[in-house]
């Protein structure tokens, strides 16, 4: 199935309602949960870590590990004022709001020095990207040599699966969030794609995950395992 482009910036009040809403429904809980897991076994809770989350939304993993982390600190990215508004919304009420900072631009010229980041994490922005390309090479050099790059999205079906794949995994979603389950999965990448991108953006090395039949992302760093990109 060809893949269909998302738009960039999910900016629409009625969107970013339902993205922040959505993270009460257990479903995409338990999913937020397993995510923030997988950040934290790539660091020490015990010890500091300054983390960038590319694409953070309205900020409810940035709040999630920072809850988790207390010495953690914690900067959350995105290109959506209104999803950064609903994101400080978020750290104010969690009592984070000292340790989560959130920040406006373009994933694609990080304002931030080469080796700012002990780790560097995006969740379902992928398929968002124009350019991934250049957004995995800004990653990779905001991150320390050091340190760690995690990225997870969504992963497309192909065309005769698409259909059943849609209703199965998107039978937890209602109304404005399972149209957009849909469109973000018509938007996403293989892993073979996904692979590709991250030869063509010097990352060649990464490991790429598979996490069941939604799934799929990539690390890249010091904590991951160093093999030939491809699917794992």
């Amino acid at each position: 199935m060809a893949r269909t482009s998302e738009p960039e910036v999910m900016d629409g009040r009625d969107e970013v309602a339902a993205y922040a809403s959505a993270s009460s429904q257990r479903h995409l809980e338990s999913l937020d949960n397993r995510f923030v897991e997988q950040v934290l076994s790539l660091g020490s809770r015990e010890s500091g870590c300054l983390l960038l989350d590319l694409g953070c939304g309205p900020g409810n993993l940035a709040v999630k590990i920072a809850l988790r982390c207390p010495r953690w600190r914690v900067v959350g990215f995105d290109r959506s004022r209104t999803m950064l508004d609903a994101a400080h919304r978020a750290a104010r009420s969690s009592g984070v709001d000292g340790r989560v900072f959130f920040l406006q631009g373009d994933g694609g010229r990080l304002g931030f020095a080469d080796g700012t980041f002990d780790m560097v994490m995006s969740n379902s922005v992928l398929h968002h990207l124009a350019s991934p390309k250049r957004v995995f090479q800004e990653m990779a050099r905001v991150a320390k040599p050091d340190g760690t790059v995690l990225v997870r999205d969504l992963r497309r079906p192909s065309w005769l699966a698409f259909p059943f794949h849609v209703s199965w995994h998107g039978r937890h979603y209602s109304g404005m969030m399972k149209k957009l389950f849909k469109d973000s999965v018509r938007a996403a990448y293989t892993p073979e794609e996904l692979a590709g991108l991250l030869r063509a953006s010097g990352m060649a090395r990464a490991r790429i995950f598979l996490q069941g039949r939604v799934h799929m992302g990539f690390t890249h760093g010091a904590r991951s395992k160093t093999v030939q990109a491809g699917v794992q």
